[in-house]
């Protein structure tokens, strides 16, 4: 444990970081996976309690998934010198983590006296989902903090868990601890209170996470986002994937019209670039799911006003994007490595090869054929043209959505089977016309769509939902970006000068 100097209170970041060192040293790896703790270095704690934009006064500090304090001894750090006040509650679930907040609490405490500061702590060792809700459950409930500062843990919830059923009564519906956990925190804030969060910035897109966007943007202003230009830059020393965003929010107060944005190679980058964006660049009028883009300069800007200003959606121009109806372990008594006699091309990602279908694959991990019969009629679509493209893409990969077309040539069959790790885009229920569905692959695969599907979606996952979401060219363009394109073999030159060219 650190010791504190006779006058002068040592570097709170300093203490914090020393405790974060040792309390990661008695919790493995896995641990810290199976508990979705990923502590805050020094460096990523002073970005957020920077964010804070009203530091005089009182402040009724919360810390929910404290760790070991870190981000509470940076928020002190950032205030001490305009506070009048500061009551800091913090909630920690780990014996292991609470021993080494104690010692950082107390070193808050002593900074504080130190600058004249009044001080005065509470440390739950408890739920905070549970604590949270019992408290907005109340009768006599009034909001408590005006300050919050979050690095909640990362961990899916269960759909039949205990924690969907206690955000049900308070009327909140998410299915992952870190959207839980801010979700709660917007409801305890007062009007005009602050919030500040790393989270992952998964819940800027998809289906999953409608009702958190919609209390989030309802409820608050998104003032401030920064982001950072390496997936592991957060969090160095832990096996963290999905991509970290800090924002800042201000409960019950007008959206403002522009949103500051900025961007750093990691924690520690002195210079971090900083880009203002217009709010309706960051969530648009025109998509009912209220996407949240994040984007960081001009370039960025530029795409999201080009690719969001195409002017059909995928309704307008009869085609629906789905997710394959085939999910392989369901159904292993109908798979068949080999194409034999009775069986039907079954379509797995492993057949998606540079914007082509490959198949059959000789030694394949996966098998190439499913067994065509009354218990898989259901999982069937017509033989036809369609066009593919992965759920799931590698992190190394250049492009997120890869494109490649099915066409009923491949084999002489009625019906075909999708796999469930691939969304394909057909006709409401038909097979695509060979002309349109060639301007769609040519779409997909540009550069434009690439950069513009970053902008919503900070993780590796390809949705139907997300694919829906975009906005498409006219039929009439996308048959005529079919015409100018050669199939023989991908040049992604070729297909972003056509983009140009036509858009």
């Amino acid at each position: 444990m650190t010791k504190l100097a006779q006058n002068i209170p040592l570097n709170l970041n300093d203490i914090a970081d020393v405790n974060r060192v040792e309390a990661n040293g008695k919790l493995d790896e896995k641990m810290r996976g199976k508990l979705g703790q990923f502590m805050s270095s020094s460096a990523v704690s002073k970005l957020l309690a920077d964010m804070f934009e009203n530091v005089h006064g009182e402040h009724r500090l919360l810390d929910a998934g404290a760790g070991v304090g870190s981000l509470t001894a940076a928020f002190v750090g950032r205030v001490k010198n305009d506070a009048t006040s500061i009551d800091s509650t913090c909630f920690e679930l780990s014996s292991v983590m609470n021993h080494y907040l104690s010692d950082t609490l107390k070193h808050c405490s002593n900074t504080c006296e130190f600058y004249g500061v009044q001080w005065d702590q509470t440390v739950f060792e408890e739920d905070f989902i549970q604590h949270s809700v019992e408290q907005l459950s109340s009768d006599n409930f009034k909001p408590i903090y005006n300050k919050a500062i979050l690095n909640p843990p990362y961990l899916k919830i269960a759909a039949s868990g205990p924690e969907r059923a206690a955000l049900r009564k308070v009327s909140f519906e998410t299915g992952n601890l870190y959207s839980a956990f801010v979700g709660l925190t917007i409801k305890l804030l007062e009007e005009g209170g602050e919030l500040v969060a790393i989270t992952p910035r998964s819940f800027c897109n998809g289906p999953y996470f409608n009702d958190f966007r919609r209390l989030l943007l309802d409820s608050c202003s998104i003032n401030k986002i920064h982001v950072f230009n390496s997936r592991k830059s957060a969090f160095k020393v832990d096996n963290v994937l999905q991509e970290n965003v800090i924002y800042h929010l201000t409960k019950g107060k007008p959206q403002r019209d522009t949103v500051i944005v900025t961007s750093s190679s990691c924690a520690e980058d002195p210079n971090p670039f900083v880009y203002e964006v217009p709010f309706d660049r960051v969530v648009s009028e025109s998509n009912p799911d209220r996407f949240i883009h994040i984007i960081t300069d001009e370039e960025e800007l530029n795409v999201a006003t080009r690719a969001g200003g195409l002017p059909c959606s995928l309704e307008e121009l009869g085609i629906q994007a789905s997710t394959g109806k085939v999910v392989d372990f369901r159904t292993r008594e109908n798979l068949s490595t080999n194409f034999v006699d009775g069986s039907v091309p079954l379509i797995f990602p492993q057949h998606l090869q540079k914007c082509e279908i490959e198949w059959p694959v000789e030694n394949a991990k996966k098998p190439n054929a499913l067994m065509n019969n009354e218990s898989t009629a259901n999982l069937m679509v017509k033989n036809g043209t369609y066009v593919l493209t992965r759920r799931l893409t590698a992190k190394e990969e250049k492009r997120r959505i890869v494109a490649s077309i099915y066409t009923a040539d491949i084999a002489d069959v009625e019906v075909v089977g999708f796999e469930n790790k691939t969304n394909y885009f057909h006709a409401l229920g038909e097979p695509l016309d060979d002309s349109l569905a060639k301007g769609l692959w040519v779409f997909l695969n540009s550069t434009l769509v690439d950069k513009y599907f970053r902008q919503m979606n900070g993780h590796t996952q390809v949705n139907a939902t997300d694919l829906r979401t975009l906005r498409y060219p006219t039929r009439g363009q996308l048959i005529a970006m079919g015409g100018m394109v050669d199939f023989e073999e991908f040049n992604q030159e070729a297909v972003d000068q056509i983009i140009e060219d036509l858009l």
